[in-house]
């Protein structure tokens, strides 16, 4: 596998509290993946396999609705992450990912990710934690926006 180069990617959460070192061990499991505009990254329900790190471009995530409709979730930008519950957990996708600007996509498989976790269990449990962060954070902001729209419900229209 080709050396991928991630030393302008280093921001992403995915890396904090590690050092050059863990870095590159990291560094080392990712793929590169190029794909153009409108194409389809997965799909909802299909078997997670990947993690994916935007290193260019932009990416949607989306849920299908009635009838065959999709609502857009998220746009994601360079330095985000998507598809990271694949590596924990391994259940089918919740959402569907579709580039919508052509886009370089650095991935993770899970089975690459395990093989962390048995020969360098620091640095794999520091890059759980930072996932774990993420999804507490995205749970939080998630509350308040429930919160609200409750709260807007129940409001007196009078």
């Amino acid at each position: 596998m080709a050396k991928v180069d991630i030393s302008k990617l280093t921001d992403c959460f995915l890396f904090k509290e590690l050092d050059n070192k863990e870095i590159e061990v990291l560094a080392s499991l990712f793929y590169e993946k190029k794909l153009s505009s409108g194409k389809t990254v997965f799909v909802e329900q299909m078997p997670g396999e990947s993690l994916y790190l935007i290193k260019s471009g932009r990416v949607k995530i989306s849920k299908l609705i009635a009838e065959g409709d999709e609502k857009i979730l998220v746009t994601l930008n360079p330095l985000d992450v998507f598809g990271e519950m694949a590596i924990l957990d391994g259940a089918p996708r919740s959402a569907t990912a579709r580039v919508e600007d052509d886009a370089v996509l650095l991935s993770i498989k899970k089975s690459d990710f395990e093989k962390l976790c048995a020969a360098k269990p620091k640095i794999a449990l520091t890059v759980m934690r930072n996932i774990i962060k993420v999804f507490s954070s995205r749970i939080r902001e998630n509350n308040e926006e429930y919160r609200e729209m409750l709260m807007w419900s129940l409001s007196d229209p009078t």
